[in-house]
């Protein structure tokens, strides 16, 4: 698995040599090992004896995909963030040129704000649609900034002038945008701890996130 996991979307194939030096093991072992991986199809070689990633991955990353269900892995995470942060917390994908709240936790708490799972909401308002146009590709000068700080707030001036939300983005297993991971309640409660404070739990929910979904997490900021 080390083997296979040294690969990257850059290189076209790797020789023995490149292999060893990226594991650290001899290429002696590393050998052994691709023949073995070799005829379970996890490898190939190509005819100028470099290595290349088989087929046998694409058959599994089709079953992950079929089997893959994002109820399974979201509530969870929304669940441990709202216990931690004390906010309720939802996931947003984009939909209808929009975004939809697909997964909720709500706070235990007698003011938050009312969210509900299917809940439709433009993109070009509030904290989740500002991640989901920014990590889309979308332009601007602001969009530039969310993408280089991989979070983005609203503090009631773009849904409802009492709530403020936290969110950050959640990639799939194509490395593209999947959704958005939202904390959002009274903005004077956001206000008073300060959004950033609130990042670094969002982010590593976020990272964890994109990992089941078979993201490549090292494109987050580091912790």
């Amino acid at each position: 698995m080390h083997i296979l996991g040294v690969f990257t979307p850059q290189d076209h194939s790797l020789t023995l040599t490149q292999i060893a030096e990226r594991t650290g093991m001899y290429k002696s072992t590393v050998l052994r090992l691709a023949e073995s991986l070799m005829r379970a199809q996890y490898l190939v070689r190509i005819s100028d004896g470099s290595y290349q990633i088989g087929p046998k991955p694409l058959q599994l990353g089709s079953i992950f995909q079929r089997q893959f269900r994002s109820s399974e892995f979201v509530p969870p995470v929304l669940r441990e963030l709202v216990a931690q942060l004390g906010e309720s917390a939802s996931y947003y994908v984009p939909v209808q040129n929009g975004r939809i709240c697909l997964h909720r936790v709500d706070a235990p708490r007698m003011i938050r704000d009312a969210v509900r799972e299917g809940d439709w909401r433009p993109l070009e308002n509030g904290a989740a649609g500002t991640i989901l146009m920014a990590f889309r590709g979308d332009p601007g000068d602001r969009l530039d900034r969310v993408r280089q700080e991989f979070w983005a707030a609203s503090l009631g001036n773009e849904v409802d002038p009492e709530l403020a939300a936290v969110s950050v983005p959640v990639f799939g297993h194509d490395g593209k945008i999947a959704g958005a991971l939202s904390i959002s309640g009274p903005r004077y409660r956001l206000e008073e701890h300060g959004t950033r404070s609130f990042v670094p739990a969002l982010l590593a929910a976020a990272r964890q996130l994109s990992a089941q979904f078979g993201a490549d997490t090292s494109m987050y900021p580091a912790s």
